[in-house]
């Protein structure tokens, strides 16, 4: 394929989707993703697209919404390995609410294994999920359907979840920065996902790495309120994603990192969470917590250690050639 036939299918699915990662792209146009980092440069250069970390979106700082047929073809693979590791940390008899998103449904299928669970939700998604669970109980909020992503919104989803307590609450949205916490493209659905918030415990963000970085319209969730973060691993090349990581885990975000072949790995401010199928830990620093460097405590333990055994062989060196002498 020719530049500018490749250049042109990225801005088509620009277009159609509003937001496509590099890796989405990649795998369309049939090349490497640093040739489509080139043709995205190419194209931002002349004002028809605006690049993010990870991917490319419509012009004008504030992606608008995907619609459900297109989320649903995004980041599969990643939407995956983060509902693996999420749904370890469910336990049975829990209650809990989740939110609309084609990740929640993920996790959704899931939980249908989690025997003595209350799901309370207000995406059919999430609902036909768990439909056939017959251990689970599912709780459906009042509202009017929105038909983008087939979630109940408005005031009678919002007022269905007044007096409700639940231990966790696991959201997903638009985008995810340090500065101002998961937001949506949506007023409607960022007011019930606010309500769901209102109602939980703990709040467990699911984005995928595309989403970091990226901010649009409506906060849904503030930073100090996201109690934990599960992620997959961003790009290597990807500097920007493991910065707003690292940023959130200052915040006090507790981060756990998924691989892409459903491994549970530790990340920033994280521990990993039990997925059955356990794969080698990625460690990265806690908030407040750094790696030891050449005058930290443990290096010094260790540099101490190996001149006490530097000092031991140089004595004995000296004690031979001295008998070596006396003979």
């Amino acid at each position: 394929m020719f530049a500018a036939e490749r250049r042109q299918l990225i801005l088509e699915m620009v277009r159609a989707n509003g937001a496509v990662s590099l890796r989405e792209l990649a795998r369309v146009v049939q090349t490497s993703e640093v040739t489509v980092r080139r043709d995205v440069r190419a194209l931002e250069a002349e004002g028809l697209l605006d690049r993010r970390h990870g991917g490319a979106v419509l012009p004008g700082g504030f992606t608008r919404e995907s619609g459900f047929p297109q989320k649903s073809h995004l980041a599969t693979a990643e939407k995956t390995a983060i509902a693996d590791l999420a749904a370890g940390l469910v336990e049975e008899g829990e209650a809990i609410v989740v939110g609309a998103g084609t990740t929640t449904q993920e996790l959704a299928r899931r939980l249908a294994r989690v025997p003595g669970l209350t799901v309370v939700t207000n995406s059919l998604l999430v609902a036909q999920a768990l439909a056939h669970a017959n251990r689970v109980e599912v709780v459906m909020t009042g509202g009017t359907l929105r038909g983008s992503n087939y979630a109940l919104v408005g005031s009678g989803a919002e007022q269905s979840l007044q007096g409700l307590r639940v231990s966790r609450a696991f959201l997903s949205g638009s985008g995810l920065t340090a500065e101002r916490g998961l937001s949506t493209s949506n007023m409607l659905s960022a007011s019930v996902d606010r309500a769901l918030v209102q109602a939980a415990a703990e709040v467990v963000v699911l984005a995928d790495h595309t989403k970091l970085g990226t901010d649009t319209m409506f906060q849904t969730v503030p930073t100090d309120v996201i109690t934990r973060l599960v992620t997959d691993e961003p790009p290597s090349h990807d500097e920007r994603a493991g910065t707003e990581l690292q940023a959130l885990a200052d915040q006090g975000v507790q981060i756990a990192v998924a691989g892409t072949g459903g491994a549970g790995a530790s990340g920033p401010g994280g521990d990993g969470v039990p997925t059955g199928r356990q794969q080698p830990r990625r460690d990265m620093p806690l908030p407040g917590q750094r790696r030891a460097h050449p005058g930290a405590p443990g290096s010094q333990l260790r540099s101490a250690g190996a001149l006490a055994e530097q000092q031991a062989q140089g004595a004995g060196e000296r004690a031979r050639v001295a008998d070596m002498r006396r003979r």
